[in-house]
């Protein structure tokens, strides 16, 4: 029972952080604050009743309309709401397995620390989760990756996955001391696997400038791939690039079997959100990352 009430609670407070990203989605672009003015229409400027703006559920009374104007209100509205809930719900779930153990209260104190230990990671995924969502409809919608996000990112995740690794570590077995050489350790380590995220995507940018004489990618990419090395460690940030390249060659598949035979020859010079597929793949390597690759070792040993 604490299990199913903790996830519906972090489902709903995930629908109003989704709601809040919203906001920010549609504001910061622009240029404008997310605090002031209150939420409003942006076709006509109406501000919205409280009950507008209740997440998902105010979108579906309204049919997707504004009640002043009868505006199209974005299906991105619900879908981004819908998605951090869910995110949201599923790490807390998995965390609640563990935290509802019946056998919990007969556990030695160390594994007690472990405990903490993931509740303190599993909160860290719920912001990098947000991150994530906000980060690929940025992408989507602007081609844009803002420094703003993708650097404060970088430097909470290897804040983040550095503590939840040595206090993991030290603990798995018995209380063990945290030196400094094992802190220097552990930040250097997540620091290369940064670095090398991070070329193979300024690696990729230059060979492709050499080939193509234009920019191919952005730095905001390779920050991106930074982000995702300081969360993850570098065999899944590597699996989230190789996910977000196959869902990005898909969709420009898709995209020119799609346009007319006058557009075709322009498929070369689409514009692809390689930052929207790479945070796609980000979240599936974070849910799942671990058995997907475990699978692959077990096939190709």
């Amino acid at each position: 029972m604490l299990r199913i009430l903790g996830t519906i609670f972090a489902a709903l407070l995930g629908l109003c952080f989704g709601s809040f990203l919203n906001v920010c989605l549609s504001r910061w672009p622009e240029g404008e604050s997310v605090v002031h003015p209150r939420s409003h229409c942006r076709a006509c400027g109406r501000m919205l009743a409280w009950w507008e703006n209740v997440p998902l559920v105010s979108w579906i009374a309204l049919r997707g309309r504004c009640r002043g104007c009868r505006a199209w209100i974005s299906v991105r509205y619900p879908l981004v709401e819908l998605a951090v809930g869910a995110l949201w719900a599923i790490s807390a779930w998995r965390f609640l397995a563990l935290a509802a153990d019946p056998d919990l209260p007969a556990i030695s104190p160390f594994e007690h620390w472990n405990l903490y230990n993931s509740l303190g990671r599993a909160l860290g995924m719920l912001l990098f989760f947000w991150l994530l969502v906000g980060l690929a409809l940025l992408d989507a919608e602007n081609l844009w990756l803002p420094d703003w996000l993708t650097l404060p990112g970088v430097f909470l995740g290897v804040i983040s996955s550095s503590v939840y690794r040595i206090v993991g570590d030290r603990y798995s077995d018995g209380p063990v001391a945290i030196t400094a050489s094992v802190v220097c350790s552990q930040l250097i380590l997540t620091a290369v696997g940064i670095a090398v995220a991070a070329a193979i995507i300024l690696l990729i940018r230059w060979v492709y400038w050499l080939v193509r004489h234009r920019e191919g990618l952005g730095l905001g990419d390779a920050k991106l791939m930074a982000m995702l090395a300081a969360w993850l460690g570098l065999p899944l940030a590597l699996l989230s690039l190789f996910l977000g390249v196959v869902l990005g060659a898909l969709f420009a598949v898709g995209a020119m079997l799609g346009r007319s035979r006058r557009e075709t020859g322009t498929w070369a010079t689409m514009q692809l959100p390689l930052g929207t597929f790479l945070c796609v793949g980000a979240i599936v390597s974070a849910l799942w990352g671990e058995r997907i690759l475990i699978a692959y070792l077990r096939l190709f040993p």
